[in-house]
């Protein structure tokens, strides 16, 4: 299955505000894995920046002014969108944007029946729990300091390694083959990056538990 990893970033929180997408970031899955195929810009929204969203992601009225219009760019996006499920972190906030630079040009609205809510995975699963993007790196150990300021393609390379934990799909990916003499082979997919790290104990570690089971085990329960 190709899927799409998708964030924005944008001069406020509302589209009722007039509020713009200034930046968009995807990132392409293929079976769970990363492939090389990406798509990145800057946008002029045509607006000033709020200053809460420019401490948010740093994005200039300046630099902005120079960047292509959602209008220059909406054809490739769509294209590279097509046919494949989407990933979004708080899928309601990024849709309502798109929506509504799409809805600005009289281009048809991207529908919400293919698209993935990680915030609402992570809300089904963790109840009651942190699940900003943030939390989420913290709680699977994925690292994301890189992440001095939200921009969208840094936010998209974790979160594609948030997916693949909140769906348990941290095993590498096998490809099963039967051939004519009815043996099953083993493939390991190529360049994938979610192998569990494994953790050898140390001396002491070791020590500490012999002396555990000579102190603990001292009757067979079997």
């Amino acid at each position: 299955m190709i899927e799409v990893i998708l964030d924005t970033e944008t001069t406020g929180l509302s589209v009722k505000e007039g509020h713009r997408i200034v930046e968009i970031g995807c990132i392409e899955l293929e079976n769970l894995t990363t492939t090389s195929k990406k798509f990145h810009c800057y946008l002029n929204p045509e607006r000033r920046v709020s200053q809460k969203a420019l401490e948010v992601h740093g994005y200039t009225d300046e630099f902005l002014s120079t960047q292509k219009k959602f209008k220059d760019i909406v054809d490739e996006f769509l294209s590279f969108i097509k046919d494949k499920r989407l990933i979004i972190h708080n899928a309601e906030f990024d849709l309502s944007h798109l929506n509504n630079e799409l809805a600005i040009l009289g281009k048809q609205k991207i529908k919400s029946d293919n698209v993935v809510d990680t915030l609402s995975l992570a809300r089904d699963k963790f109840p009651g729990s942190p699940i900003s993007l943030d939390a989420l790196c913290k709680r699977y150990r994925i690292d994301n300091s890189k992440r001095v300021q939200h921009t969208a393609l840094v936010d998209c390379e974790l979160l594609s390694k948030v997916y693949i934990n909140l769906t348990d799909q941290k095993e590498p990916l096998l490809d099963f083959k039967n051939t004519d003499d009815d043996k099953t082979h083993f493939k390991f997919v190529k360049n994938n990056k979610y192998y569990k790290k494994v953790i050898k104990a140390n001396p002491d570690e070791l020590n500490l538990h012999k002396v555990y089971l000579k102190n603990s085990m001292k009757k067979n329960f079997f």
